[in-house]
């Protein structure tokens, strides 16, 4: 924390603009030094950069002095030529200054560590740049703006409450404190842990947002799902041939619906087999259609008869998609949509050859992802907080429990779940309570 960084942070390579961040003690010295005379502070300045007698470049220079920076400490910004000679002369000097090449996340981690920002929001960062849809941008703008920070602030302040409240009537006990505490303090408790459980069965969604929603196309050797995973992916992303067993491995393909990124599977066939790389295929496809949000059950709809083999991998809530519609049905397509029913399956007409019925199933696709909007913003964005929220919820559990019997041990519960919520944000301190307990109650009068 006491050196000063620098870093590129544009990308790599032959570009209009290349940008240098600076930050540390030596930010101003630098700026002096390569560029004089200093800036006035966030207005950008054209300096000819010079070290050791040499021009550099001609740059657009700002200088940020702290705390009013991104991470609070000094810090600067130099806006290069964006040619490989530009940047690499100018790193050259800032090393010859005695800066460090900044670790990866590092300008984040000071903000952190300087209060500028919180965990929470320091993963909005990352996940902003890494966005590839529109549905990624929001979320990650929302989470960087406090809105899940927020969250679990009013969480964490409630819990404050309870456990302040449970505290002065341990500790206090002869003090002129509310009447059936107990009783208040459990019907909070027992509130918060509906809040956090309701949070934790989002079903993923700000996860889902995040890391893509997940679809698997399941069904028997040659019923089309390398061909329809093609029509869905409008490119030839899967080999396609008339010989059984051609798909050996998962084929993950991104794909955008209704500014959501997907991901769809295309895998082996399911069936018994004695090869053996045909089997670990059939390993590894029933292992990715477990995990996966959603399942395709991809039957031949021309088939002579039904082969159900993949119907034990799909759920309520999945899509039959009855395959080769450009074609007659056969007898098989009967029993397979009764078999669907019976799994709360809706069907679909599909053709991947001719794309007969294909808009009706991205039409049921979209309306399956689009769910992921939701009306709030998520509680779950990482699988960093579904642990931590876990953590929080049983330790309410215990702490609700041991109202009755031990106020001492609920109490140290419910700081334990106070705790967990504190680990999302990054921001723990116990002083909250003590604030809390000599602000509303008269103790020591």
């Amino acid at each position: 924390m006491n050196d000063t960084i620098y870093a590129l942070a544009t990308a790599a390579g032959r570009g209009a603009v290349a940008v240098v961040r600076i930050s540390g003690p030596d930010s101003r010295h630098v700026l002096e030094h390569l560029a004089p005379p200093l800036s006035s502070p966030r207005q950008a300045a054209l300096r000819r950069l010079r070290h050791g007698g040499e021009a550099l470049d001609e740059a657009l220079v700002l200088w940020f002095p702290g705390p009013a920076s991104f991470t609070g400490d000094d810090s600067a910004e130099l806006h290069l030529h964006g040619g490989r000679a530009s940047v690499e002369a100018v790193s050259g000097a800032l090393d010859d200054l005695g800066l460090r090449l900044a670790e990866p996340g590092e300008f984040a981690r000071r903000a952190f560590q300087n209060g500028k920002l919180d965990l929470a929001q320091a993963e909005a960062i990352a996940d902003l740049v890494d966005a590839e849809t529109d549905s990624q941008r929001r979320q990650a703008l929302g989470q960087l703006d406090g809105a899940l920070s927020a969250r679990y602030r009013a969480w964490r302040e409630q819990l404050i409450g309870a456990l302040a409240r449970l505290e002065a009537a341990v500790d206090f006990p002869d003090e002129d404190l509310p009447g059936a505490l107990h009783q208040e303090i459990g019907a909070r408790v027992a509130s918060f842990i509906h809040e956090l459980e309701a949070a934790l069965a989002d079903e993923g969604r700000g996860e889902r947002v995040r890391e893509g929603y997940r679809i698997a196309l399941v069904g028997a050797p040659n019923a089309g799902k390398s061909s329809l995973l093609n029509r869905l992916a409008g490119r030839d992303a899967a080999i396609v041939t008339d010989r059984p067993g051609t798909t050996r491995d998962v084929i993950e393909v991104p794909a955008v619906i209704e500014g959501f990124k997907v991901l769809y599977a295309d895998m082996a066939g399911i069936r018994e087999t004695d090869d053996e790389i045909e089997r670990e295929g059939v390993r590894r496809a029933r292992a990715w259609a477990e995990a996966a949000d959603l399942r395709l059950w991809i039957v031949d709809g021309s088939s002579a008869s039904a082969v159900f083999d993949a119907a034990e991998l799909v759920k309520a809530g999945d899509l039959l998609v009855l395959n080769k519609a450009d074609r007659r049905l056969g007898a098989g397509a009967g029993p397979a949509e009764r078999s669907a029913e019976q799994r709360g399956l809706a069907a679909v007409h599909a053709s991947a050859l001719t794309e007969t019925g294909v808009e009706p199933l991205r039409a049921a696709l979209a309306g399956k992802v689009s769910s992921l909007a939701g009306q709030d913003f998520p509680a779950v964005t990482r699988l960093r907080h579904r642990r931590h929220l876990t953590e929080a919820c049983r330790s309410l559990h215990r702490a609700h429990a041991a109202l009755s019997r031990s106020p001492e041990l609920a109490a140290e519960d419910l700081r334990q779940a106070g705790l967990a919520l504190g680990r999302i944000a990054g921001r723990i301190d116990p002083e909250q309570v003590l604030d809390e307990v000599f602000a509303n109650f008269c103790i020591g009068k």
